[in-house]
């Protein structure tokens, strides 16, 4: 079936044609003019309509490189239905490489927005109304916070009607049934009953080749299962091995000081194991354990060496249907390697 002209910012965008769409933005105190450019790939025959976009948070810089091979891809010359991209949503923050827009507030807790209210209120509603509130699906693309580092993996609703299938299909390690915060893009869709991924994969300001091949993939992935596309540059990975869990936990530090890691990401731990020691950088007090409080995987940590008490230190998944935790992330690492 052919597909239909539509229009996005007062912009029409007729099938079979590329469009940027650049939305307006409040302007800087410099008086400098601010524009969100919207890639619009509008495919000749109908289709869902998905909407991938990057640097909610300024410094989460990992889905720019994600996007940027996203968009070259020659797939995408034979799309059906339609694809939005926005690399960069939050352009404040990103210009501040900060998570934080200049009037403190994080974009990804003021959606919907307010066309009336602060600058990150207004770009909610401006993104929220012009783009999320026509699409069938959305992947936003995230990293770990300043500071952390987190193994690719999936934040969804499941109560949305959709989610588990895409989330299947995007493939990675574990996809985490995780609750919905007030004023986050995913709540907003939720609301919409719009089915909303939230990749996370990496660490701020920089970039993790592993997070960015397997999100690159992971979209490569739901478009095909989608019918978006005919081709796909490789196999399809890990759609079977995708683990859904919502029992997850930081471990937080039980003192101060300088930390020495017993393990690292993406790995199992048994409970009781020692994950790291907490050492007095005077040489006064004792050091201390931090061990695993029940068997799981490491899916995120701390990369600061001094931390003080109460500083979440190891995030960790339960993986009960897993028998062998560390042949199944073996397996799924050797899977990425022969695919890339």
């Amino acid at each position: 079936m052919a597909n239909k002209t539509i229009s996005i910012a007062g912009q029409k965008i007729e099938p079979g044609t590329r469009k940027t769409i650049f939305l307006p933005a409040v302007g800087m105190f410099t008086q400098t003019k601010l524009e969100l450019p919207a890639h619009v790939i509008h495919g000749k025959h109908s289709g869902p309509t998905v909407f991938v976009i990057g640097v909610n948070h300024g410094d989460e810089v990992n889905g720019l490189e994600i996007i940027r091979h996203l968009y070259a891809q020659p797939s995408l010359k034979k799309l059906n239905g339609t694809l939005i991209i926005m690399p960069v949503s939050n352009v404040f923050a990103f210009i501040l490489q900060s998570r934080y827009s200049p009037d403190r507030r994080d974009l990804n807790r003021c959606f919907p927005g307010n066309k009336n209210g602060s600058m990150t209120a207004q770009l909610a509603h401006m993104i929220a109304s012009e783009i999320i509130s026509q699409s069938d699906y959305v992947i936003d693309l995230h990293t770990g916070a300043l500071g952390h580092i987190n193994m690719p993996q999936l934040r969804v609703n499941l109560d949305v009607s959709g989610v588990k299938n895409v989330a299947k299909a995007f493939g990675v390690p574990v996809i985490l049934n995780a609750r919905v915060r007030p004023g986050s893009l995913r709540e907003y869709g939720s609301k919409l009953g719009i089915p909303v991924l939230v990749y996370e994969g990496g660490e701020a300001l920089r970039f993790n080749e592993l997070a960015i091949i397997m999100g690159l993939r992971g979209i490569l992935n739901v478009l095909y299962h989608l019918d978006m596309i005919a081709t796909h540059p490789g196999k399809k990975l890990m759609t079977s091995k995708s683990v859904i869990t919502e029992t997850t936990r930081w471990v937080r530090a039980p003192a101060s000081g300088m930390i020495q890691n017993i393990v690292s990401l993406a790995k199992a731990v048994k409970k009781d194991d020692v994950l790291a020691y907490i050492h007095d950088p005077f040489l006064m007090n004792k050091t201390i354990k931090v061990t695993a409080p029940f068997e799981g995987m490491i899916i995120g940590q701390t990369l600061h060496p001094l931390v003080y008490e109460g500083d979440a230190l190891f995030h960790i998944a339960t993986l009960r249907k897993i028998r062998n935790v560390s042949t199944y992330i073996d397996e799924l690492l050797d899977e990425v390697r022969d695919n890339t």
